[in-house]
């Protein structure tokens, strides 16, 4: 009788070691499954992105959610007769409603001496862009060579900053910011992109847009790290391409999608240019001098959309904006003839 408590005794310690055995080799089973599969997950290349001289400019420019409005200048932004398109440019933030306030998050990207030296002199956020050798002083063409290189080093500087974990609103100087932007921004949905176009078709989710990189917004994430690096990377078998259109053929090749971007088209109503005016001055928040060839061309019809803005700030004053219409862009129009 003794004898057959012990082997039942026996025979239930050796259940409770095999069960405990088995519990914990499962357990190390799942764990190696998940360590696994983040072994393989496709995580982002990272640049050096330890404290430097880029990483105070951003901070000190940033609101308190990381978000940055970013700008690129050179010196044919900034010299010359005035007012200079920077001038222009800086001008719409204060005569703007509701702009004035974020100069304060406003950074002005730098490609050679003058244009640094003009920003820090007008008090702004600046930052002095290496351009490893490559002449970006003077007025570079549209579809130049030179012009198309810019382009591409801007991107690459933009990329740069999404990997540091900074979402951004780009935009180019020869956009007058009339109305505080960021009301007709979708910030409550989670969207990755929001970019401008030369004319809006109706349907802000279609990819039937044609893009204009020179202005949006991007937020800092995994999938729009990896719409950098492929952007970039087409950069070298893409001759005679500007960035813009690498951007706009990785769209149509179904790229963004693969990625699961969250993607809006901006209307013209809101986000406007030379190429399709805003239909209504009581809710435009820009004016791009798009569909515009050179400097003077465009300072010229940008100073007239200045003056239309005081105009119709006469007007509302007097309930009288029924009469507002925008001038004609005629050298805008006249600078594709040359």
């Amino acid at each position: 009788m003794a004898q057959a408590k012990t082997r039942f005794k026996f025979a239930i310690y050796v259940l409770v070691i095999i069960s405990i055995v088995y519990i914990f080799t499962l357990d190390i089973t799942k764990n190696q499954r998940f360590f696994n599969s983040h072994d393989h997950f496709p995580l982002p290349k990272t640049n050096n992105v330890t404290g430097d001289e880029l990483d105070e400019a951003l901070a000190a420019a940033s609101t308190s959610d990381r978000t940055v409005i970013i700008a690129v200048a050179n010196k044919a932004y900034v010299d010359g007769d005035k007012p200079t398109m920077l001038d222009l440019f800086l001008e719409g933030f204060r005569a703007g409603e509701g702009t004035e306030g974020l100069i304060n998050h406003l950074l002005i990207v730098a490609v050679d001496g003058t244009s640094y030296d003009r920003c820090r002199f007008l008090g702004l956020h600046c930052y002095k862009l290496e351009t490893d050798g490559v002449d970006f002083v003077g007025e570079k063409v549209y579809m130049s060579e030179d012009f198309i290189k810019m382009m591409w080093r801007r991107t690459l500087f933009l990329r740069d900053v999404i990997y540091r974990g900074y979402n951004f609103i780009f935009t180019d100087i020869d956009v007058l910011w009339l109305r505080d932007p960021f009301p007709y921004l979708t910030t409550k949905q989670p969207l990755d992109l929001q970019i401008s176009t030369d004319r809006f078709r109706g349907n802000p989710w279609s990819e039937s847009h044609r893009i204009n990189t020179g202005f949006y917004m991007i937020r800092s994430n995994n999938k729009t790290r990896a719409l950098f690096d492929a952007w970039y990377a087409n950069k070298d078998n893409s001759t005679g391409l500007k960035e813009q259109d690498v951007l706009e053929k990785l769209m149509r090749q179904g790229f963004f999608r693969q990625l699961g971007l969250k993607v809006k088209f901006l209307d013209t109503l809101y986000f406007s240019g030379f190429c399709q005016d805003s239909r209504d001055v009581t809710v435009v928040a820009t004016v791009h001098a798009n569909c515009c060839r050179g400097m003077a061309a465009k300072l010229a019809d940008l100073t007239m959309v200045a003056r239309n803005w005081k105009r119709y700030k006469r007007l509302a004053s007097a309930n009288a904006t029924s009469t507002f219409r925008w001038s004609l862009h005629r050298a805008c129009w006249n600078s594709w003839r040359n």
